[in-house]
């Protein structure tokens, strides 16, 4: 990943809270590549299909670990804290994970597409116009979802899970990416 002078250093998984936010950065990132692919009517360059077939590769491989950080690690910790003042931000947790369900759905379907569109060099005009709309509104999903974490769910998360908790998930998240 290049570095940009000025920037956040990259979170560690000593901050697994800090790390999925740095996870939403690479995700908006990757959604830029996609809105960017999904303007294009001529068959894409070899940078453009570059850019696609990493885009594609991310959103197959990485983001599922992202979601299992927040599903299978933040969410039940929360749950399990069970005070008072989490519960708005647990009331929204179900509706976060509904969330993690449809973009896995649309993220299938602009695979297949873009998958196809890597294989022929060029997709069909209605094929490309799914394409578009499903990237569309998989950005207005990730819009609103990662608005509400960064808002609401991760303060919380940052303020009230103890050490052991913020230790524990950053060893999960790091054996998820095979990593120590």
């Amino acid at each position: 990943m290049p570095v940009v002078i000025g920037s956040k250093p990259e979170s560690t998984f000593s901050d697994p809270v800090g790390l999925l936010t740095d996870c939403h950065r690479r995700i908006e990132r990757f959604l830029g590549v996609l809105v960017q692919v999904s303007n294009q009517a001529a068959p894409l360059n070899d940078d453009e299909r570059a850019s696609l077939d990493t885009a594609l590769r991310y959103f197959r491989e990485a983001a599922p670990k992202h979601t299992a950080d927040e599903e299978e690690s933040l969410f039940p910790r929360l749950r399990a804290l069970q005070r008072a003042e989490l519960t708005p931000v647990l009331q929204k947790m179900d509706a976060l994970e509904n969330d993690h369900d449809l973009a896995e759905g649309i993220h299938g379907e602009i695979d297949r597409l873009g998958q196809s569109w890597l294989a022929e060099g060029s997709l069909a005009e209605s094929s490309r116009l799914q394409f578009s709309q499903l990237v569309t509104q998989l950005t207005d999903l990730y819009r609103s979802h990662i608005a509400l974490e960064e808002r609401e769910l991760f303060p919380a998360a940052a303020a009230a899970l103890p050490l052991t908790d913020r230790v524990a998930m950053g060893r999960e998240m790091a054996a998820r990416r095979g990593a120590k």
